[in-house]
């Protein structure tokens, strides 16, 4: 079969794919139970995203994992039509004690944590300085990043970047046209960018025709000759199977608790 899964793909196998791969992600997991389990229970590697502190992530974040699926945590980032983020949102004018004390509540929320990427964020993630706290504290952690990209504007992967974040980014929305048209017309331009660049990603949701369509579509993408992969198997594949945090640089103490200790340092020193 050859959607197969990457989720430990050894390096070897991994310079050797040179089939087109994609990777799916569903956003918006915690929420729609029905569907979360429809989705978790399709025998593919799916990388499923959980809203922090929702009614359902913690059942459906142990059944994801359970069925071998690959977990990020979807963190709410504030948007620019001023919708709502729920609990756990990131929004403009936060202090960086308070950014930072929320995520990192939220990253502690979701059990097998793999990765983050926004939610909404069309506001946040354009702002350099709040993207530079985010991957402050992600800096603390092994966990990669991706930009969802809902706004072209996003400086997010590239801070990302910028402080040794593993970084990817969003090519194809599956379902922001809630038809199975639709759906089909954007999962086939998804296959698409596949075959020219690759790799691609593609964000869904847990809507059920996203979900009705993706039982019907992912066992046909073995005559179609694509490869499926979680969000990490598709790193491994662009970077040549070079270790994920590989590149970082020695730990930094960067984290709000660390700076605290410092600031408390220099008072104590001018006494």
């Amino acid at each position: 079969m050859l959607a197969l899964y990457l989720l430990c793909m050894p390096s070897a196998w991994a310079d050797s794919v040179s089939q087109p791969t994609i990777a799916i992600i569903i956003d918006d997991m915690g929420n729609h139970l029905k569907t979360g389990r429809q989705l978790i229970n399709l025998p593919y590697p799916l990388t499923l995203a959980f809203l922090p502190h929702r009614r359902n992530t913690q059942k459906l974040a142990h059944s994801a994992h359970n069925a071998h699926k690959e977990i990020m945590l979807h963190i709410p980032m504030a948007n620019t039509l001023g919708l709502d983020l729920g609990a756990g949102g990131l929004t403009v004018g936060m202090s960086k004690l308070d950014l930072t004390h929320t995520l990192r509540k939220a990253i502690r929320d979701i059990p097998y944590l793999q990765g983050i990427n926004n939610h909404m964020g069309s506001a946040l993630t354009q702002r350099r300085e709040e993207m530079q706290w985010v991957m402050e504290e992600l800096y603390n952690y092994p966990l990669y990043f991706v930009d969802s990209r809902t706004i072209a504007s996003s400086v997010a992967g590239y801070t990302a970047t910028e402080n040794n974040i593993p970084s990817l980014s969003r090519d194809v929305f599956l379902d922001h046209i809630q038809t199975r048209e639709n759906v089909h017309k954007q999962f086939s331009r998804l296959i698409k960018v596949a075959r020219e660049k690759g790799t691609a990603i593609a964000i869904g949701h847990p809507h059920q025709v996203t979900a009705d369509y993706l039982e019907w579509a992912l066992p046909r993408l073995d005559r179609e000759g694509i490869r499926i992969a979680t969000v990490s198997g598709l790193w491994d594949i662009r970077n040549a199977g070079q270790h994920m945090f590989g590149k970082r640089k020695p730990y930094q103490e960067n984290n709000i608790a660390s700076n605290q200790k410092k600031n408390r340092q220099k008072s104590a020193n001018k006494l």
